[in-house]
């Protein structure tokens, strides 16, 4: 091959090369900072951009989405001196680009340790019982202080999630007996609380009962007693009507002989019963006059007329 093709071929390729390297495609939701001649020129966006060869060069690569970064466990000792082994998630995201490329060497590094010291020092706030409840107030401290330190940087702080809080062996067979104590004491008052909700239950039905009794009772002795005073009633008049029967009977013809027969043969009924159940008798004076009897009856019965 000739040696002027070779050379043309060869500054073709370099010509080339030298072209594809002045085009630089960024992707969506990144950023590139260019650095012409050592100083920061600009910062490329996501699509198509064009540099000056041999001048412009792509110093820093950053990603615009929001980073999860695993915070390694570390050991925390609580305020009632136990050590706790502590680990988390951090998620941040960069806001400014070339903040975060000048601002700090490393800013995930950056962002670790923070996070790490502040965890320490919230841990060594807390007993160890308030480490599990209190979780939200940890990650809220954790994600104000590493957002206040990393604002100079272009980086904002989303959240912070603690994974596991894990105590020593020994400190979780005691809890473990803590919880199991604790439960069997909620069972007992559980089973005390239905032994009692049961008795008055059972007192409140004894109660129901004797009430409906004494209402049953009341009732039935409202009822006996409308029946006695209706069976007094219709005895009074009964007799009243009787009376007035008896009234009316005496002003008929022969009506006074008929009062005094009747009144004779109940005189002579009445002694004769008596006679019956004493042995021992008083016999009246005037027993033998009988007419005297009926006279005095018979002026009764004129008297009650007038």
């Amino acid at each position: 091959m000739n040696p002027s093709t070779i050379i043309t071929i060869g500054l073709v390729l370099f010509a080339l090369i030298i072209f594809i390297s002045t085009i630089k495609i960024v992707p969506q939701r990144s950023a590139f900072i260019v650095e012409r001649l050592g100083k920061y020129r600009s910062t490329l966006q996501a699509g198509f951009n064009v540099l000056i060869p041999f001048f412009d060069r792509v110093r820093y690569r950053h990603t615009l989405k929001e980073q999860a970064i695993d915070v390694a466990s570390q050991i925390c000792i609580t305020r009632d001196n136990i050590a706790v082994e502590v680990d988390g998630i951090l998620y941040l995201q960069v806001i400014d680009p070339m903040k975060a490329s000048y601002g700090i060497d490393n800013y995930r590094f950056a962002s670790i340790q923070i996070a790490q010291t502040t965890m320490r020092s919230i841990i060594g706030k807390l007993e160890l019982d308030k480490t599990f409840e209190e979780r939200d107030t940890i990650n809220t401290a954790i994600v104000e202080a590493v957002d206040k330190a990393s604002d100079p940087w272009g980086v904002k702080v989303a959240r912070y999630e603690v994974k596991n809080i894990t105590p020593p062996q020994s400190i979780k067979d005691a809890m473990e007996k803590q919880m199991r104590a604790e439960r069997e004491k909620r069972a007992t008052i559980a089973e005390s609380e239905g032994a009692k909700q049961s008795k008055i239950n059972v007192a409140e039905g004894d109660k129901q009962e004797l009430i409906a009794r004494s209402e049953g009772e009341k009732q039935r002795l409202i009822n006996v007693a409308d029946g006695r005073a209706a069976e007094i009633e219709l005895v009074a008049r009964a007799t009243a009507n009787g009376i007035k029967l008896i009234a009316e009977a005496i002003n008929t013809k022969n009506g006074h002989e008929a009062v005094n027969l009747r009144i004779a043969e109940q005189y002579l009924i009445e002694f004769g019963k008596l006679a019956k159940v004493n042995n021992t008798m008083i016999i009246p004076s005037n027993m033998a006059d009988i007419s005297s009897i009926l006279a005095a009856a018979t002026s009764v019965i004129g008297e009650a007329k007038k």
